[in-house]
C-alpha cells in the first residue's frame, strides 16, 4: 500500500489551543497527532507514505527525521510552496506516487478504517474513487452523503445542516491514480467540489460504510476529546 497524508492544513480553528505547528503536529496525549496516524498504518502492508506539506513544514521534516526508524515504511514529501486547496494538494501528492491505487488520509482526522477491506472493495467496484463513510448521529458540522445501498454508488453530497442520523465523508479515500480526475482543472482547486461532485455525477464514486472510531481534531472541543480518548485507543 502507498498512502498520502494531507498534512498542509493551517489549523486556524485550533490556534486558540495549539499554536506554531501544523495541525497534524498538534500534541495529543504527549505525541503529535501524526504519530497516531502513522501507528495506525503499521497495522497494514504500507510500504510508502507521502506527506503533503506546506505551512510550517520544517516542523514535520524535523520530527520525521528524528522518528522515522519507528515506522516500517519509506517517507516522501509533496511540498506546496503556496496553498493549493485540497484538490491541488492531492494532485501534487499523486504525482509523487508510484502505485496505480493510492490511499489518501486527512492529516487532522483519525478514522479506524479497515484498509485491507476498503482496497478490496475498491478493486472490485472498478470506480475511480472509493470513500470510507461514517454513520453519525445528532450533528450539524458535516455535510451528508447519499448512498445507493444495493450497489454502493454515491448518489449525492448534501449541504451541512442538522441531522438526527446520516453518513458523512470520513476523509479516507482509495484513488485510481491513472484516472482522468484532474483534466482541465487549475493549479488550485477543491477536491470536494471540483473532483468528488463531478465523479459522483458520472457514478464513478463508491462509498463503503465503516463503523470504526472517528474523530476530527479541527475544532478545540474535539481536540480535547482526542487528548482524553487516545491513551485508551493506542
Amino acid at each position: 500500500m502507498e498512502v498520502i497524508i494531507l498534512a498542509g492544513g493551517l489549523g486556524t480553528r485550533l490556534r486558540s489551543v495549539v499554536a506554531d505547528v501544523p495541525k497534524c503536529m498538534a500534541p495529543v496525549a504527549g505525541k503529535p497527532f501524526l504519530w497516531y496516524l502513522l501507528k495506525y498504518l503499521t497495522k497494514y502492508p504500507v510500504n510508502r507514505v507521502i506527506l503533503s506539506v506546506g505551512y510550517l513544514r520544517e516542523v514535520i521534516f524535523d520530527w520525521i527525521d528524528a522518528n522515522k526508524d519507528e515506522f516500517p515504511f519509506e517517507f516522501d514529501y509533496a511540498i506546496e510552496e503556496e496553498p493549493l486547496g485540497t484538490g491541488g494538494g492531492i494532485k501534487l501528492a499523486l504525482s509523487k506516487a508510484q502505485d496505480p491505487y493510492v490511499i489518501i488520509l486527512n492529516g487532522d482526522t483519525f478514522f479506524d478504517v479497515n484498509l485491507d477491506a476498503l482496497c478490496q472493495w475498491h478493486y472490485s467496484s472498478k470506480k475511480n474513487i472509493t470513500l470510507a463513510l461514517k454513520l453519525m448521529k445528532n450533528f450539524n458540522r458535516y455535510g451528508t452523503v447519499s448512498l445507493d445501498s444495493m450497489y454502493g454508488t454515491i448518489i449525492s453530497f448534501n449541504e451541512k445542516q442538522y441531522c438526527d442520523e446520516g453518513l458523512i465523508n470520513g476523509g479516507v479515500y482509495v484513488v485510481n491514480r491513472n484516472a482522468p480526475l484532474f483534466e482541465g482543472l487549475p493549479e488550485k482547486f477543491s477536491f470536494e467540489t471540483a473532483v468528488l461532485e463531478p465523479q459522483c455525477a458520472t457514478q464513478n464514486l463508491q462509498g463503503v460504510v465503516q463503523d470504526g472510531y472517528f474523530i476530527d481534531i479541527g475544532i478545540p472541543e474535539d481536540y480535547e476529546k482526542a487528548n482524553q480518548e487516545f491513551p485508551h485507543l493506542f
